[in-house]
């Protein structure tokens, strides 16, 4: 029977594999195209396909809505960003339980950001309590928004993650992903999709203790040293 040993590869060979992998650049072209499309970057595809040819379908006027709702989520303005949504798309919020907790949840953390603490406290009574009804996980999320109200600064307490424009960030792309699968399309793009395949393979060859030259920053694409002959060793 094979031994996790005999699974074992240097960061050297692993490299070389890769180096050696064929990856036709059109395909790489497409793939940034279709990031670039799905998440809403408009701009961006624009000039990338002047550079590199490629061409890729859309429709302009939805695009343009999800650039203008990406942009007010991320400047605090959900308000406007729930506006766009339902002039766009009348019934996505409605028919979406998570997606209207989301938006009503990030704009009680942006009354918190203003330090208007009783306007938060009504805001939550009025638009928040129903949803935690019968659901555990929304109960959550809820819990740790209204926590902040307990901090004299919230942007250091345990909950501050909530403050962090990244998690505005995370709301967009929700939305966004929203409004591609309410209109049929693609909600999804396929490199998102690689890089959660990436991580569901390491995480497997985590769970059985296999050796191999880890990726350890997806940004940067940085893979982990592996002293080889070490890790042989200790697994005999």
């Amino acid at each position: 029977m094979s031994s996790s040993s005999d699974y074992n590869t240097d960061r050297a060979e692993w490299l070389n594999r890769i180096e050696n992998s064929h990856i036709d650049r059109n395909l790489m072209n497409k793939l940034v195209m279709n990031y670039l499309v799905t998440e809403g970057f408009k701009e961006a595809a624009d000039k990338f396909g002047v550079e590199t040819g490629i061409s890729y379908p859309y429709d302009s006027e939805s695009l343009n809505e999800r650039i203008k709702i990406r942009n007010a989520i991320e400047i605090g303005e959900i308000e406007l960003a729930k506006n766009l949504i339902n002039n766009l798309h009348p019934e996505l919020i409605d028919s979406n339980r998570y997606l209207a907790f989301h938006l009503q949840q990030q704009q009680l953390i942006e009354l918190i950001r203003e330090n208007r603490l009783e306007d938060a406290l009504l805001f939550a009574q009025n638009h928040l309590s129903e949803y935690g009804e019968n659901n555990e996980k929304i109960l959550e999320e809820m819990e740790r928004t209204m926590a902040l109200l307990a901090f004299e600064k919230p942007n250091e307490s345990p909950f501050e993650e909530l403050l962090h424009p990244v998690h505005r960030q995370k709301l967009a792309s929700e939305v966004n992903s929203a409004i591609l699968e309410f209109e049929n399309l693609e909600s999804n793009a396929k490199l998102n999709t690689l890089i959660k395949m990436l991580l569901w393979g390491q995480d497997q060859l985590d769970k059985k203790s296999i050796v191999y030259p880890k990726m350890t920053d997806l940004a940067n694409a940085t893979i982990e040293d592996v002293n080889i002959n070490q890790l042989i060793n200790s697994n005999q």
